[in-house]
């Protein structure tokens, strides 16, 4: 009998208890009971999030330019915070490739996002790239980032029109939560560029065009360049028909430099990179490497290969210390540089950037 009795008092005891523990790991968790698909007005993207996220738009100054951005942010009380971060205000031209509009955007965003997370002012967010993750046909990388106490996963999209960093971080790992935040962002297909149409076909539609507004690598703003730059004179075109008959008349006859200029430009197409040997004072941004954690002292090299635009597109550490390498990279291929001219054609360059770690006290 007294079994029995004991037995009551422990279920009872337990269906008692058994909803408020339910709620205290709920809680722990940072668990969400709501989530919603939204597609915000003006942007490319849909994500599945917690239920009302918080909605943020202002402009953030970034070097010389002002950039858009928006924020929709979730954050809970355990720990976790999801959100999507929004930036354009950086245009692609002919010396300002995707790549590099790429580079910009990670650079604004380490320096836009934190304060949105932790007020203090000293917090800083710190990437650690992990891996190239194109979607969808757009350029895309995905970063290990960490802010105080939090840490998490970013995953970085650019498109044409606009930048999106997708964000999961938590006091501990929750990888259920992860993936279901970050499997649910979706872009649409990036459709193929349009190709140049025949200047005597358009050539009263580009008369009517304007210069459309691009950044170069500084943040200034310049009118862009027209594409072949092309007369729009019919009688100057030439026939390109295979099948036509080649007849000499005044307006058809060869630049006697054509040769010599169609030779140039073709040498420079198959120039190999030249050599710029230490390229630490050639660079216009040069970032510093985040100093990985204990011990940090000695110089890394990073041989770095530079593309006609001045951005790095090949980087790999060639001497110093193993555990200081891959920080040494990170910063390497955020750098970048001026074009390279080499008989008035932009050129690629392959050099060294010398990183200098010192263990502070």
């Amino acid at each position: 009998m007294y079994f029995r009795r004991l037995s009551l008092a422990l279920l009872t005891l337990l269906f008692a208890v058994s909803p408020l523990f339910a709620q205290a790991v709920a809680k722990n968790a940072g668990a969400w009971t709501e989530w919603e698909t939204i597609t915000p007005e003006g942007e490319e993207f849909t994500i599945t999030m917690p239920k009302n996220p918080t909605t943020e738009t202002t402009k953030f100054p970034y070097h010389k330019m002002e950039l858009n951005t928006r924020l929709y942010l979730a954050r809970s009380a355990a720990g976790p915070v999801l959100a999507v971060a929004s930036f354009s205000g950086i245009k692609s031209s002919p010396m300002y490739t995707e790549f590099a509009r790429f580079n910009s955007y990670i650079d604004a965003f380490k320096d836009f996002f934190p304060p949105k997370v932790r007020s203090k002012d000293t917090v800083i967010a710190k990437l650690t790239l992990l891996s190239s993750k194109p979607f969808n046909g757009h350029t895309g990388r995905a970063y290990k980032i960490t802010i105080g106490e939090l840490s998490g996963v970013v995953q970085a999209y650019v498109t044409r029109r606009r930048f999106y960093a997708i964000v999961s971080l938590n006091t501990k790992k929750d990888e259920a939560l992860e993936e279901k935040f970050l499997s649910s962002f979706v872009l649409p297909e990036r459709q193929p560029d349009t190709p140049n149409t025949a200047a005597a076909n358009h050539g009263d539609q580009q008369q009517q065009q304007q210069p459309e507004q691009v950044l170069d690598p500084e943040g200034e703003q310049k009118p862009g360049q027209t594409a072949q730059g092309a007369t729009g004179s019919t009688e100057q075109t030439p026939n390109t028909d295979p099948n036509a008959t080649n007849v000499a008349t005044p307006a058809q006859t060869p630049d006697p430099n054509a040769n010599q200029t169609q030779g140039a430009k073709n040498a420079n197409a198959k120039r190999g990179p030249i050599s710029g040997g230490v390229l630490n004072g050639k660079a216009i941004y040069l970032p510093q490497p985040e100093v990985p954690a204990g011990e940090a002292n000695g110089v890394v090299s990073v041989q770095v290969l530079i593309d006609e635009q001045g951005s790095v597109v090949e980087a790999r550490a060639v001497s110093g210390p193993q555990h200081l390498h891959q920080a040494a990279v990170n910063a390497a291929r955020l750098a970048r540089f001026t074009p390279t001219l080499l008989m008035g054609e932009p050129v690629k360059v392959t050099g060294i950037l010398a990183y200098n770690f010192v263990r502070s006290n």
